[in-house]
This record gives C-alpha cells, sequence and structure tokens, in this order.
C-alpha cells in the first residue's frame, strides 16, 4: 500500500509531492474543482443507479396495471356479448297515487250498554220478555206484585184527604177568631205533607211496572217469575246495536298521523272482509295500558244489524298519501350494500338506475328520484342482467295489482 501510485491529472506529477497526499484513498481529498467534481460524480453512481432503478419499477408496475385493467375491461365485454339473451318482463312506469298506512285489530263493542237494576222491593208477578228480544224505548218488561203498594197508596189518599177536610174546617172558623194563625199553618203542612206521601206511594206503585229506558237488544235476562227482588238487584242487560263503535288500540308512535283523521277504513272480517267506514268519535287523550296504546272510537251505523259486538275487525289508518308519483314493485329493487337500484330497458338493453325510495304499500313502493314516467321497467329477470347486457322482452304488463308476485 505505501508503494501504489496516485494520480491526479497534471497536478501530480513528481512523487515527492505525493508525499503531501494522505496514504490511503480513503483518505484522498481533491484539491482543484475539476477533480472534486469528478469525485462527486463517482461517488454519487450508486445512489443514481437506486433511484432509475426505482423509477423504472414504479413506471413498470403502472403500466402493467394499466394492461391489467384493459385486459379485465376486455375480458367483460366479450363476456357481455357472448351472454345469450335473457328472457325479461318489462311494465312501463306511470304516475300513480300510494298511501303509507297502518293495519291494526281492532273488536266491535255496542254503542250503549245498559245494566237494568231495581228501583222497587217486591216479588216479579210478570216477565214479558226474553234474552235476544229487541225492545223498544218505555216497552214494559216486567211487572212486581202491587198489592203492597196499592194498599199503601189507599193508606196515602186518606190521610190527604183527612188533613184537607181539617185545614177546610179551620179555615173557617179562622176568621171568627177560634183558630191562631199557627194552628191553621200546621194544618196547611200537613195537608203538604200528605200530598207528598200520595205522589211517594204513587211513584212506588208505578215502578211495579219495569220499562225499558232506551231501544236495543236483551243480553241478559235477571228477573224471574217469583224472584223477590230488592232495590238495585239486577233485572237485564240492554245493548243499542243500530249503531255500533269499532275501537282500536293506536301505539304512542302512529298518534301523531290518527289525530287529524275523521275516517277510517274497517274490515270486518266475519262477514266475508266486508268493508265499512267508521266516523272518529273519540281518541283517549290518555293510554290505557303500561304499553302506551291508545283508544281510538270509530261510529259506525249499524241499522240493518249485521254488525254484532264481538266482531273482529282490521282498521287501515293512512298515515299519508303521495298522488300522482311513480311507483314500482319492491321486489324488482336490488339492494347492494347502501345501494338501491333498478333495470330498465332501453333499446333493447338493460340499463341499471340508481332510485330513491318513499313510502311503501303492501309490495309497492314509492320512487322518489331515478325513474320517470314512460320508461320500460324490467320487472323479472333483471337478477341475471347486468349493465348494457342485450335482453330479450317476452311480456309487457301495465297494471301493478294484476302482477304481483
Amino acid at each position: 500500500m505505501e508503494n501504489e501510485p496516485y494520480y491526479d491529472d497534471k497536478e501530480i506529477q513528481t512523487r515527492e509531492d505525493n508525499l503531501h497526499y494522505p496514504k490511503y484513498k480513503s483518505q484522498y481529498k481533491p484539491r482543484s474543482t475539476r477533480a472534486k467534481i469528478l469525485n462527486f460524480i463517482w461517488r454519487s453512481i450508486p445512489r443514481l443507479l437506486l433511484l432509475g432503478m426505482i423509477v423504472l419499477i414504479v413506471v413498470l408496475f403502472g403500466t402493467i396495471k394499466s394492461e391489467m385493467k384493459s385486459i379485465e375491461t376486455e375480458k367483460a365485454s366479450a363476456l357481455v356479448k357472448d351472454k345469450p339473451l335473457i328472457n325479461t318482463v318489462i311494465m312501463p312506469l306511470a304516475l300513480r297515487n300510494i298511501k303509507d298506512s297502518i293495519n291494526l285489530p281492532g273488536t266491535i263493542e255496542p254503542w250503549t250498554e245498559l245494566s237494568l237494576k231495581s228501583e222497587s222491593h217486591g216479588t216479579v208477578a210478570e216477565v214479558l220478555v226474553k234474552e235476544g228480544d229487541e225492545v223498544k224505548a218505555g216497552e214494559v218488561l216486567a211487572r212486581i206484585e202491587t198489592d203492597d203498594y196499592k194498599i199503601a197508596l189507599n193508606r196515602a189518599e186518606a190521610s190527604y184527604k183527612l188533613a184537607v177536610a181539617d185545614l177546610n174546617r179551620d179555615k173557617s172558623v179562622y176568621n171568627k177568631g177560634i183558630v191562631s194563625q199557627a194552628q191553621l199553618e200546621a194544618k196547611q203542612t200537613n195537608v203538604a205533607l200528605a200530598s207528598t206521601e200520595v205522589a211517594n206511594a204513587r211513584l212506588l206503585l208505578d215502578r211495579c211496572v219495569i220499562q225499558s229506558p232506551m231501544s236495543g237488544v236483551i243480553t241478559h235476562l235477571d228477573a224471574k217469575k217469583g224472584l223477590l227482588l230488592s232495590v238495585g238487584d239486577p233485572i237485564c242487560q240492554i245493548v243499542k246495536i243500530d249503531k255500533v263503535k269499532a275501537v282500536v288500540g293506536i301505539p304512542e308512535s302512529d298518534m301523531p298521523a290518527v289525530i287529524p283523521l275523521t275516517h277510517v277504513e274497517l274490515t270486518v272480517k266475519a262477514l266475508n272482509d266486508l268493508k265499512v267506514t267508521g266516523e272518529k268519535y273519540f281518541l283517549s287523550p290518555v293510554p290505557d295500558t303500561a304499553a302506551r296504546i291508545y283508544r281510538l272510537e270509530l261510529a259506525l251505523d249499524n241499522s240493518d244489524r249485521k254488525i254484532l259486538p264481538g266482531m273482529f275487525i282490521r282498521a287501515n289508518v293512512v298515515k299519508k298519501e303521495v298522488k300522482d308519483t311513480i311507483t314500482i314493485p319492491f321486489y324488482s329493487v336490488i339492494s347492494r350494500g347502501d345501494e338501491q337500484f333498478v333495470f330498465i330497458e332501453e333499446n333493447g338493453k338493460a340499463v341499471k338506475k340508481n332510485i330513491s325510495l318513499g313510502i311503501m304499500e303492501k309490495w309497492i313502493v314509492e320512487v322518489k328520484d331515478g325513474l320517470e314516467q314512460g320508461q320500460n321497467l324490467i320487472v323479472e329477470g333483471h337478477r341475471d342482467v347486468e349493465n348494457g347486457q342485450a335482453i330479450k322482452v317476452v311480456h309487457t304488463v301495465t297494471e301493478l295489482e294484476g302482477y304481483a308476485l
């Protein structure tokens, strides 16, 4: 190493000059500008080579990725072209009305239910009705034995006549000063009391005839001939059914939609799904149960007596109605992640359309955005096609109700 020669172009000429440089090359420090530049270039070559290789790798990777994407696109296009035509059914889109409603259970109750009780004490002498009979207001239902009450009335009338006679006698001598004013007033009071006793006895006698306080149907009869009744004992139960009420429980969450309603459509299941309309009569301001259910009563005309108390009904409560909007079958909608879309037919091809949905009625859903009137919606075969794929239309439907899957 000590005898190794040093070369620095023209500057290193003699062996004596070499004595001024370090012994080893690694300790060599160039003195001229040119030498410094050459030394820097020489030392930077490995770095430049590494940087060039990195740039080359990045370029190659981008080129390969672009080529692969192009190949995949070509393959997908080739597959679409090579696929056989998919048979589809289409439906032209038109504007329709749609309702957001809830269907709730309920029952029929009589408009009025009355438990008739005895107002008199006595033995039932006669019962003129039976369970199931329809009665009118004022109609006689039963009679209680009247002998005791007639005797009481006769006694009261006799006492009244005696009180009147005493009063008239005292009046005739009052002006002569034989009877005082106080005695005369006492006799007048006795007449008034006797008159009251007569009225009370006549009222008790009249109450022996039990009359219906309203028109209705006898649903339960307690009175029996020979039965001894006390005041307050039950005689019969009468219900008014020429007008009935449908009672429906409304969940707390649906109350805002029910409050403004005036009529509700009902279905009576026992009468072959008879459709009737109930008029809102009463909506409870407080819930009836811990489940936060509010009582809704709907008045129904029942002059033909078809609807009977206890029958099961379904109430179709309309929360919202949208008119003249695009509606489609819900089964035609495809959901993938947060995306919802359908396929329409355009020029013999399936075209994907992203949509925004609104309210739903049964299996029909509102389309708020994404479709237009007159477009042909693919309602069958839509799950077997791809965007841009050629299709074959085998059938066209026009009514949603006639094509429910």
